[in-house]
């Protein structure tokens, strides 16, 4: 019977696979991958020594019983008196015995299990070097052998070339190669990237086994680009890599925390600790005033793949693409930068089932200060007596606990990991959290001869959000603190809590215990990809790929609720999203070694669709509440015609073409060039496309110094143009919605009503970026770093302007108007004291700066604001709708607009500055009062290892920046003790009266400095437990301690108000406490 070809097979299963299929048949897939034929005792045994000044017979001896080898020599060839200090870890039999031989004349021969060792005079052999030399060179001159890492195992795809020749082959899967060269004198040269090149005479020789070592410098680690990689050193533009093991650790319930404070001029936040708040990400600022202020999400080739649907523990390495020559290649969705996400594969020649587990604690960092009930009624608060201390009430220790449980490895052509992720994590509020279980298979072929490679990743995620309600910490902050919980003259009407009858005024507990507010996620991704090498250095590539997620939103407000329910005798809703996301994409990729140059080039065409559902309903006056939000037809609402329900679908495309060369002069000279043309349906008529080119060069100048000190001293500069798309379908088209219904001939008529203006020339925003680097590398990479200064100017905007009705149907209209600058520097700076094994000690600094500058929002057919300004981001009730944000063409984005605090009066009302002299307050007496964004930003990273702890600590900060404190604002004044409880900090007056007013008064520096992260751990000895490869336990402490003078629960940067970008640091009153978080965890391997 003829035996399936494993491609065909998996052609066969994966249209079948459910992607929501169960667990445990992710395992069986795998596990299928595991039958093997026996490749020689001596290519699977492997063996652990830890010796000291052991004679060569007890080695001997202690490798017999260790193992089934048995030796055979002759004494007198052998030095068996010889001394030898050997410590290895799971290593293979062949780099043994090349550690203990090394320098001897003498060689072995290994046959089954039966090594034979005879004196004969060779070359001397470096450690891992050449070894096993058999036979000489026959008529043919061909030369068979294998390319193997520093543990023994095979590394498929090496290079080796004869040198001086263009003669080259790659090693196959299991890592072994055949050449024919010119004659038994060439010298091949052994390659791989991460590697040390290693070059080997044959001296006649015609079976080699060659072990490469790391590469020690940094230089020749490989970085992800768009559609590709590269060298460190070949890059030409701002692009920074980092790797699993300078993640952020702890508590991470969202794979951004990884990157926090780790790259120069990434900004990664989340004010608060909710844990089902969304990350704010800006890379360089604000590049756009669209929707897609934050980066693009790339997932191992996959554009635009949400960063929930992967768990943390599945990363291998995020690199970011930060200017725009570097972005570039993604066209239209770059110009905020762009994060390549590499997940975790399995290795050929080993496998490795790894199990991952920690348990958090967490509990409140930074209240608000409030008054106490003593306090509070002095200042002629309402005395109900009871001292109730809401913040207490309202939080809780919560608990956390993950698991993850991996499993790869390969064998025969194939590689797989597959990984099973569960977390169940509490929020620091009463009936909020979330559980969350991801699911990943990541499985590649090799067939062909190696020339076919076929890689199949599945990942499945289902998610239960408990989002419980922000506000509570509001009404926590302002609720009565001489309340209690429950009873009360109203405890009856209101399900037992104690509630009082004003606006605004929601008893937090019952906030938090009566309502539910609830979401389920779920989310797949399926993402095939193949290569087929046509000749050495050409290959055509293929990919397809799916990303499903659903969204399903559930929220009830009790009939007892006094927040929402009370009123409309129970109120439910109901919102359903789904998202769908198929990619198709053909590349052609050509690397060459041309002698003195490298060529490396890629060309391709990609296919996205995007396709988006919802549905939506609510209602209320329900007869029981019982069932929540499930079953919508109790909602009378509906009967009585009061009931709302929404439906919508959106669909678009974006097609492209792409190309990109680099080339490599003498590892001195770099070059990289990059075009892309793109095309969306989400433009206008008239302007679907737009080119978006890249181009970079550099120079390393240690190439040309004759210096041993410098190892890298490489001057870049880079210039690139990318776009951005609109945030919404159809902005370019006449759309019509429903309006007030109308009555006709007895009965009404629904009516329609425009909704948009057509815009056939709307097209994509235009950022042009001009990047200047410097990166360096000294003392064998003991000191190295970057430097960027990078300036960046966006045009043609996508802005909503009002315009004038008629002619326009509708009173607004989507323009490309405007233009944005931005400027900044980065710094990032390492050094490294590496004493070997016993210790090490890595610090690292980053520094960020950048300033935003809206040079304009006008444009021919609309103006912004009023002369080009405009006030934005209204105050709120209770008693306070002024405008907190000044948006001015010509100045810096984030400024705050008020009244300048001049003191209080003696009737304890407030005195305001009179700007203009005119004798009264009014707003011609206003003026900018602060901005909130910050000048600059630094992370300082220090990793430490001392024998087999590990220690890492690391601090971020921000500066510059300012906050409104909205409880200052609005509660700090003994004025609202007759409703809301009092606000009081530093700069509590208490000789003030008077209610409360917005002014500069309430905006306070807010810069920081933090220690984010303090990870402890140690490396048990494992050398002596055959089942066990590795086992670590740590300690992880999240935000220890924070220096700031910010009066507020949280001094982290606001970069936007309610989504607007143009509003940024405001504080709202719904901001969550901050957390400090304990973990304890233990990594295990088999």
């Amino acid at each position: 019977m003829k035996k399936p070809n494993t491609v065909e097979w998996l052609c066969k299963i994966v249209p079948k696979i459910d992607l929501k299929m169960k667990l445990t048949f992710l395992f069986l897939i795998v596990t299928l991958f595991q039958l093997k034929a026996n490749s020689g005792y001596s290519q699977n045994v492997k063996v652990s020594l830890d010796l000291s000044l052991s004679t060569l017979a007890d080695v001997i001896s202690e490798i017999e019983s260790k193992t089934e080898f048995k030796f055979f020599y002759k004494n007198e060839d052998v030095q068996l008196d010889k001394l030898i200090t050997l410590k290895v870890k799971n290593l293979r039999i062949e780099p043994i015995l090349d550690k203990i031989f090394n320098n001897d004349l003498v060689t072995y021969e290994i046959y089954g299990k039966h090594i034979i060792i005879k004196k004969e005079i060779q070359p001397s052999k470096s450690e891992f070097a050449l070894s096993a030399i058999t036979k000489p060179l026959k008529q043919g001159h061909l030369v068979t052998g294998s390319v193997l890492d520093e543990n023994g195992l095979p590394l498929p795809g090496a290079n080796i070339l004869e040198k001086g020749t263009t003669k080259g082959t790659q090693t196959d899967f299991d890592g072994n190669f055949s050449i024919s060269v010119t004659d038994g004198n060439a010298i091949l040269v052994f390659s791989y990237l991460g590697y040390t090149s290693k070059e080997i005479p044959l001296n006649g020789l015609t079976n080699i086994e060659v072990a490469l070592l790391p590469d020690a410098s940094k230089l020749n680690e490989v970085v992800v680009v768009g559609y590709g990689t590269q060298k460190k050193k070949e890059i030409t533009s701002a692009v920074t890599s980092i790797k699993a093991e300078d993640f952020n650790t702890g508590n991470i319930t969202n794979p951004a925390q990884l990157l926090q404070g780790k790259v120069a001029g990434l900004s990664i936040t989340n004010p608060g600790s909710d844990p089902n708040g969304g990350f704010s990400i800006r890379l360089r600022g604000l590049s756009t005033l669209g929707a897609n202020t934050g980066p693009l999400i790339v997932v191992d080739g996959v554009p635009g793949v949400s960063l929930l649907t992967i768990d943390p523990n599945d990363i291998e390495s995020m690199d970011v693409l930060k200017d725009g020559s570097a972005a570039a290649i993604y066209g239209t969705r770059g110009s905020s930068g762009v994060v390549l996400v590499t997940t975790k594969s399995g290795k050929a020649g080993q496998s490795v089932l790894e199990y991952n587990t920690y348990v958090s604690l967490e509990n409140v960092a930074r209240k608000p200060s409030v008054m106490t009930p003593s306090e509070f009624i002095a200042v002629g608060g309402t005395d109900h007596g009871s001292e109730t201390d809401w913040f207490d009430e309202i939080t809780r220790s919560a608990a956390t606990h993950v698991h993850n449980l991996s499993f790869s490895g390969g064998n025969g052509g194939t590689t797989y990991r597959a990984s099973v992720n569960y977390r169940d994590a509490e929020g620091i509020a009463l009936n909020t959290g979330f559980q969350q279980l991801i699911g990943r298979v990541n499985i590649t072929h090799r067939a062909i001869d190696d020339r076919l490679r076929v890689s199949l990743n599945l990942t499945s995620q289902n998610r239960k959000e408990q989002k419980g309600n922000a506000a509570a910490f509001q009404f926590a902050t302002t609720y009565n603190p001489t309340a209690p919980v429950h009873g009360g003259p109203e405890a009856e009407r209101f399900g037992g809590y104690w509630q009082e009858i004003l606006f605004g005024y929601y008893n937090p507990v019952a906030v938090l215990e009566q309502n539910n507010n609830d979401q389920k996620r779920k989310a797949s991704l399926i993402n095939v990809d193949a290569d087929f090498k046509l000749i050495d250095g050409l290959k055509i590539g293929a990919r397809y790929s799916r990303e499903d997620i659903s969204w399903l939103d559930g929220s009830y407000y009790r009939s007892d609720s006094y927040l929402n329910g009370f009123s409309s005798n129970g109120s439910a809703s109901r919102n359903i999203n789904d998202i769908e996301t198929q990619l198709f994409e053909t590349t052609l990729s050509y690397n060459k070694d041309l002698g003195d140059f490298g060529l490396d080039a890629v060309a391709g065409y990609s296919y996205q669709e995007f396709t988006n559902e919802s549905f939506n309903a609510n209602g209320g006056d329900f007869i029981t509440d019982e069932l929540l939000y499930n079953n919508l037809g109790l909602s009378q609402d509906f009967t009585n015609g009061l009931g709302n329900v929404g439906s919508y679908k959106g669909a678009s495309k974006l097609i492209g073409s792409f190309a990109r060369v680099s080339l490599n002069y003498l590892d001195t000279f770099f070059l990289n060039a990059s075009i892309r043309r793109e095309g969306s349906t989400k433009f206008g008529e008239n302007n679907k496309w737009g080119n978006f080119p890249g181009v970079g060069a550099g120079i390393d100048f240690s190439q040309l110094l004759d210096s041993d000190k410098i190892t890298q001293l490489k001057l870049r500069g880079s210039y690139g143009i990318t776009g951005a798309v609109p945030s919404s379908n159809y902005l370019s088209q006449l759309r019509f919605s429903s309006g007030n219904n109308f009555f006709y001939n007895g009965e009404f008529i629904p009516a329609f009503r425009p909704s948009s203006n057509p815009n056939p020339d709307l097209k994509w925003e235009k950022k042009e970026e001009l990047d200047f680097g410097l990166d360096f590398a000294f003392f064998d990479d003991s000191l190295s770093g970057s430097i960027d200064y990078y300036d960046r100017r966006t045009t043609d905007g996508i802005f909503n302007l009002p315009v004038s009705v008629p002619p326009n149907l509708y009173q607004d209209k989507w323009l490309n108007v405007g233009e944005i600058k931005n400027a900044g520097i980065e710094v990032t700076l390492a050094y490294n004291l590496d004493l070997g094994k016993t210790f090490s000690y890595t610090p690292t600094f980053t520094f960020s700066t950048y300033k935003t500058e809206l040079i304009s929002l006008s444009g021919d057919d609309a103006t912004f604001g009023d002369n080009g300004v405009q006030k934005l981001a209204i105050m709120g009730a209770p008693g306070q709708n002024v405008n907190l944000i000044q948006v001015e063409e010509g100045a810096e984005i984030g400024q705050f607009f008020g009244w300048q605090f001049d003191g209080v009066n003696d009737d304890g009302t407030w005195r305001f500055k009179d700007q203009n002299g005119d004798g009264t307050i009014d707003t011609k007496d206003e003026m900018i009062i602060g901005n909130g964004l910050p000048d600059y930003e630094i992370g300082f990273n220090n990793s430490l290892k001392i024998g087999r702890f590990d220690m890492n600590a690391f601090f971020r900060g921000s500066f510059g920046h300012d906050l409104i404190n909205t409880f200052r604002a609005f509660y700090e004044a003994q004025s609202v003790s007759l409703a809301y409880n009092v606000t009081k900090t530093k700069y509590y007056l208490p000789e003030l009266t008077d209610r409360a007013i917005y002014s500069d008064y309430h905006v306070e520096d807010a810069s920081f400095f933090r220690l984010q992260n303090l990870d402890i751990g140690y490396n048990f000895d494992v050398s002596d437990f055959k089942a066990l490869k590795g086992l670590k336990l740590y300690a992880t402490g999240q935000n220890l301690f924070t220096i700031t003078d910010y009066t507020g629960v949280d001094p982290e940067v606001r970069y936007a108000d309610g989504g607007n970008v143009l509003a940024p640091g405001i504080d709202r009153r719904n901001t969550w406490f901050t957390s400090t978080t304990f973990t304890l965890g233990l990594n295990a391997k088999f």
